[in-house]
């Protein structure tokens, strides 16, 4: 019997582009973006996919008929015929969120089988971060070749990362940062993490301060022209334009659409310079895993959260 895998991918581009370059084995499609919204442990569970159909319908419209991951994943309800999984995902925190879920649900249904990442971000030669879809061919066919056989740690790190997630302490996730493991870019994914969290002083997280210098420091044409600067300049976070509309929206405050320009108010230059919190302006009432963002701070001098006065008690 020839030896057969499974590989787990991090979206439908990704998985189209394997095909065609001939990999023809079985492919499970990862359509989830866990990096926003509540979660729970438990990821195969009704209580899971309720609470994740409910907030995709009601953050993004999507429609809860569309939501189709337990269908997605029941391939690994047969897995005794695979000799190994190959998981494909990126240097940015929206596909180590999902990285850890997907290494979890594996433990969570007993699958104990050999686990490679193949995960893409510095590329020889390149300026830029890239994408595993964004690779050409030779590249991507590089990365698999130098796939990485995960340890027993690396899959323990991954189980108590997810677990911390859909908790209610992200403090937690600090000793992490600077933990040795198989996952290059997981420090960064952390740090990033935690400052999605409303700074203590000025209120706004860390993508939403780069939204706002994005304006500020060039010329924006339209709201199309900001959303394609916001997705080119993000750093680690990986998010698209779905969730980048939102976080613009959420701005409204503190910019203005001119006839052919984008430029921001004076409560924009404000918040900039650090002269007001905004937070409860912006009222961002989003939750990552176990908690709200709203309920927390960012305290750039203490380098954790930090308890939201209105939810100290």
């Amino acid at each position: 019997m020839t030896k057969t895998c499974l590989h787990i991918t991090n979206g439908d581009s990704l998985t189209n582009y394997l095909r065609e370059l001939d990999f023809n084995e079985d492919i499970l499609t990862w359509r989830e973006m866990l990096c926003e919204g509540p979660t729970v442990p438990l990821i195969d569970s009704d209580e899971f996919y309720n609470t994740r159909k409910d907030f995709l319908n009601k953050f993004y419209g999507i429609v809860q008929t569309e939501y189709d991951l337990k269908a997605s994943i029941s391939v690994l309800d047969n897995t005794k015929d695979y000799d190994h999984i190959n998981l494909w995902f990126e240097y940015d925190l929206f596909c180590h969120i999902n990285l850890i879920a997907v290494i979890s649900l594996l433990h969570q249904k007993e699958i104990d089988k050999p686990l490679y990442l193949i995960c893409s971000g510095r590329v020889e030669g390149e300026k830029e971060l890239k994408g595993l879809a964004e690779l050409n061919p030779n590249q991507l066919k590089q990365h698999y070749k130098n796939r990485m056989l995960l340890t027993q740690d690396d899959k323990a790190l991954a189980i108590a990362l997810w677990r911390t997630y859909c908790g209610k302490d992200h403090n937690i996730f600090k000793p992490y940062i600077t933990k040795n493991s198989n996952f290059k870019y997981l420090t960064n994914c952390l740090k990033a993490h935690l400052k999605r969290f409303p700074n203590q002083r000025t209120g706004l997280c860390a993508i939403e301060e780069n939204i706002l210098k994005l304006i500020k420091n060039n010329e924006i044409k339209t709201m199309h022209h900001l959303i394609g600067y916001c997705l080119n300049y993000q750093g680690f976070y990986g998010f698209g334009d779905i969730q980048f509309k939102r976080m613009v929206n959420n701005l409204s405050a503190f910019y203005e659409e001119l006839e052919n320009k984008i430029q921001l108010t004076r409560k924009g230059h404000e918040a900039l310079l650090g002269e007001h919190n905004f937070a409860r302006e912006i009222n961002n009432n989003m939750s990552y895993g176990g908690i709200k963002r709203n309920e927390y701070q960012f305290s750039t001098s203490e380098n954790k959260l930090i308890k939201t006065i209105a939810h100290a008690h």
